[in-house]
């Protein structure tokens, strides 16, 4: 029973062709593309509103040498989302609880951060190794300790995105096992168990529209740190 909880997060296959290609594809497709139309529809008006409320908020922090991340970070925000919101549909798959794909994500666009950094101030990019006004016995210490939180960054936010997604699943098939298993024995507790799992289901939806918007958001918070 114990394995098969995890089972949902194995990578699908149809004929030993592997289908994650298509999950990850699959939010491009259903994303809608404006018309030629001068009037938009409501759904493209909502997109749009959605882009540049999140963008304007995303890049107020930065500088004009940042606004270049503007398509890429809202781009990579609607892709989570759509990801994660696809989910939570019964008999789907998340390529999100991968850390294999999150880490692809995460690892590249620290990277770029960093390597921008390096090029266009890279005494002030050093300069965050070692804060101003510290003990002489103590800088070996603090140079080791602040390059090691500076490379654990990529992991933070891989893995960051993957625990959160794989628990609320966790939780969500757990909790839809207990209830049916307790509806023939005792169905006012099943009802309230399945009262419950309708607000986790409710909390999980915000987990995922959250989750990426911290990845994003910490992405943009690194960048700002070498610009």
């Amino acid at each position: 029973m114990m394995t098969s909880f995890f089972d949902q997060f194995a990578s699908p296959s149809f004929l030993g062709i592997p289908l994650i290609a298509i999950a990850i594809a699959l939010p491009w497709i259903l994303f809608p593309t404006p018309p030629s139309r001068w009037l938009n529809n409501r759904l493209i008006t909502l997109q749009t509103w959605f882009i540049n409320r999140f963008t304007n908020q995303l890049l107020l922090p930065l500088n004009v040498g940042g606004h270049k991340w503007a398509l890429l970070f809202a781009s990579l925000m609607v892709f989570l989302i759509t990801i994660n919101m696809l989910g939570l549909l019964p008999y789907t798959f998340t390529p999100t609880t991968q850390l294999s794909l999150n880490m692809g994500f995460a690892v590249p666009l620290w990277l770029a951060t960093v390597i921008i950094g390096m090029r266009n101030q890279p005494t002030v990019a050093l300069g965050h190794l070692l804060p101003e006004g510290t003990p002489i016995p103590l800088i070996p210490v603090l140079i080791i300790i602040e390059t090691i939180s500076l490379f654990i960054r990529p992991l933070a936010l891989g893995v960051r995105l993957t625990a959160n997604l794989t628990a609320g699943h966790l939780l969500i098939q757990l909790i839809a096992t207990a209830v049916f298993v307790l509806l023939p024995m005792m169905p006012t507790v099943a009802i309230l168990t399945g009262a419950v799992l309708f607000l986790l289901t409710l909390l999980e939806v915000a987990v995922a529209m959250i989750q990426a918007y911290v990845f994003v958001l910490l992405l943009s918070l690194y960048l700002q740190e070498n610009v």
